[in-house]
């Protein structure tokens, strides 16, 4: 595998610089994937593991990669703010990359949180495809939230000990446009002990698409 050229750098946010890192950012011609990180009020942060074998799934797929820091986390200024100047947030960063790579197709992960925050931008822009693992359903305001006209990939383990499984099934059911999902029996919020299950999976569902 050709080595990884990383980059670490600040974004303007809504509520001040937002701690960033990007990696083969200048070789984004097939797109870049941007990586939203689960709850900051409970540790979360673009070093989750998650978040990381979500990276390294972009990297197999030929992708750029973009990590930050929501504000308040790590070396961001502002704020915890709901999921809301968390997006907000998002958005910026989206922004910044439509004007530094104009045209390039940006792809949108969350974890838990960053699923909630992924998928509140992902309809505010142009979006070339959006990943959601173990999206929190019963701990935020999912209800409402217009489903993405992009394509849609769900990634749930069957055992999770803080988004329940049947709280994500009844989510779906009442869904008019579900996405595509993927179910990891036996497993929990946190992946333990099946990351690389977790990637591997991901690259095999997404390779199939047209780019």
């Amino acid at each position: 595998m050709a080595a990884i050229e990383t980059k670490s750098f600040f974004i303007d946010g809504p509520s001040g610089a937002l701690q960033s890192l990007a990696e083969n950012l200048d070789h984004s011609d097939t797109g870049t994937m941007i990586v939203c990180h689960p709850h900051p009020q409970h540790g979360g942060s673009m070093d989750n593991k998650v978040v990381h074998s979500l990276t390294r799934a972009g990297h197999a797929l030929s992708l750029a990669t973009l990590r930050f820091n929501y504000r308040g986390v790590g070396s961001s200024e502002g704020e915890y703010a709901q999921g809301i100047g968390e997006t907000d947030d998002l958005l910026a960063v989206m922004d910044w990359l439509d004007d530094h790579f104009h045209g390039s197709p940006i792809w949108l992960a969350g974890f838990s949180f960053g699923a909630y925050v992924a998928m509140r931008a992902s309809t505010q822009r142009q979006i070339k495809q959006l990943i959601t693992v173990a999206p929190a359903v019963n701990l935020l305001r999912f209800d409402g939230l217009q489903p993405p006209t992009c394509p849609w990939l769900l990634l749930q383990g069957t055992e999770d000990e803080i988004v329940p499984f049947d709280k994500v099934q009844q989510w779906l059911a009442q869904l008019a446009s579900p996405p595509e999902t993927v179910f990891f029996e036996g497993v929990g919020h946190f992946f333990h002990g099946q990351l690389v299950n977790l990637r591997n999976s991901l690259v095999e569902k997404l390779s199939r698409q047209p780019r």
